[in-house]
């Protein structure tokens, strides 16, 4: 009787939430499939030249890396400097590259596109750093994270999703290098080693329509 005693509260508790409380998750955008091809690859993009930029204009001959990430999550920053050599690296080997951010700058002034110039700046970057003014191409990737990577081969198929690699907090400790090593195969025309992995980061920032 006493553990039955305890779960009528609960039950009243939950019963009062409401509903909108449950739907966040399910709400999520479909995780896109390894092999599906790139999602809207004609959207347009501000790149932080100022352009408008596709994806398919930027695909290489060997593959096309999508990242999504952003100035302000505590994750993308321990990951910032990895994505950049990795993808500065990449553009030399025929992978096209770009760098995608879906966060409202409403939620976070640090996720605006003046401080996306900045940041792309400070790093270095070789490839474009885009917006996704909408949070329309995020949603048709599937994508939730920031960072989270999307790698196609030549063909235009998805052969990697998923994190940077295995420590965020300390690049000397990496044991497993998903993202380098999909590349590395990928630029070498052979098989992901690894081709799906847990994307761990912040919740992107949908933009509200």
């Amino acid at each position: 009787m006493k553990s039955r005693s305890l779960w009528i509260p609960l039950v009243l508790a939950l019963s009062l939430v409401p509903a909108a409380a449950f739907s966040e998750e399910s709400a999520a955008p479909e995780a896109l499939a390894l092999g599906s091809a790139i999602p809207m690859a004609d959207a347009k993009l501000k790149n932080i030249d100022g352009s408008d930029i596709a994806v398919k204009d930027l695909a290489g001959k060997k593959g096309t890396l999508v990242v999504f990430t952003c100035n302000a999550c505590p994750w993308a920053k321990k990951w910032e400097s990895r994505i950049a050599a990795i993808g500065n690296t990449a553009q030399k080997r025929g992978i096209g590259v770009v760098a995608i951010n879906a966060n409202d700058p409403g939620v976070n002034p640090e996720d605006s596109y003046d401080e996306m110039v900045k940041r792309a700046k400070k790093l270095g970057l070789k490839f474009p750093y885009a917006m996704d003014g909408t949070s329309a191409v995020a949603v048709a990737y599937g994508a939730t994270r920031t960072p989270e990577a999307f790698l196609f081969d030549a063909s235009g198929k998805l052969v990697y999703h998923g994190t940077i690699d295995d420590n965020a907090n300390d690049p000397r400790s990496v044991k497993q290098a998903y993202l380098r090593q999909a590349v590395d195969a990928v630029a070498a025309g052979k098989a992901v080693p690894t081709a799906e992995t847990k994307s761990l980061g912040c919740g992107i920032k949908f933009r509200k329509a």
